[in-house]
């Protein structure tokens, strides 16, 4: 119960947040859905310190794709949901979170929550990095504009929350897992029609770093 309520404050947290960025027109709603992405990532660290029973998880993560993906036709969720693109992102954050409770949370939580801090952190800041700095923008076919400046964020930063989580979990090989999610991060990103990104990274991240640190086991 402690973990839950725990989880709860802290959504409580990130929501407040959230709408007191909303009520500033200064404030770019790219950015109060940035608060909404990073913030809500946190919570598998609760779970995972609380050792919140993955089917709780679950059917948390399915409670909100059913809101996310009604929002997307409905305007629930405009804060989050209206950022110049009509996008399934939120919807796939959420689904992911649930596939990598089911797949991972009975054995190997650690993956996991790699798969979604690497979403939550390398996505999140690499698209702000990349909207508000990036100057040298390269041009893939049928995927759009991208930065390089947002691109090498998210491989810095997927490389920092990879090495720092599977350091502090004692996991053999960390760096070499850490150096294999990190190139593989930017390159899963590439690929973001509807906000696809938000399922391929963290489950691609998570599955890597699963089947590398196999070979150190």
């Amino acid at each position: 119960m402690s973990g839950i309520l725990a989880v709860v404050a802290w959504l409580g947290l990130v929501g407040l947040l959230a709408w007191w960025a909303s009520r500033h027109p200064q404030v770019p709603n790219e950015w109060v859905r940035k608060i909404v992405h990073i913030g809500t990532g946190n919570v598998i660290l609760i779970a995972w310190a609380f050792q919140i029973p993955a089917a709780i998880g679950i059917a948390a993560a399915v409670l909100f794709s059913g809101v996310a993906l009604l929002s997307f036709w409905l305007p629930i969720l405009p804060g989050i949901q209206n950022v110049g693109r009509h996008s399934l992102g939120t919807f796939f954050y959420a689904l992911s979170i649930g596939l990598l409770i089911a797949g991972f949370w009975h054995w190997a939580p650690r993956y996991a929550a790699l798969g979604i801090l690497v979403m939550t952190y390398g996505d999140g800041l690499a698209a702000l990095v990349g909207q508000q700095w990036g100057r040298h923008r390269f041009h893939l076919q049928g995927i759009g504009q991208k930065s390089w400046e947002g691109s090498l964020t998210m491989m810095a930063v997927s490389f920092l929350v990879a090495v720092t989580l599977l350091g502090l979990a004692q996991t053999p090989g960390a760096i070499a897992i850490s150096l294999a999610v990190a190139i593989a991060a930017p390159l899963l990103e590439l690929w973001s029609w509807y906000g696809i990104d938000n399922l391929s990274v963290p489950l691609g991240c998570a599955v890597l770093a699963a089947g590398v640190g196999h070979l150190f086991s």
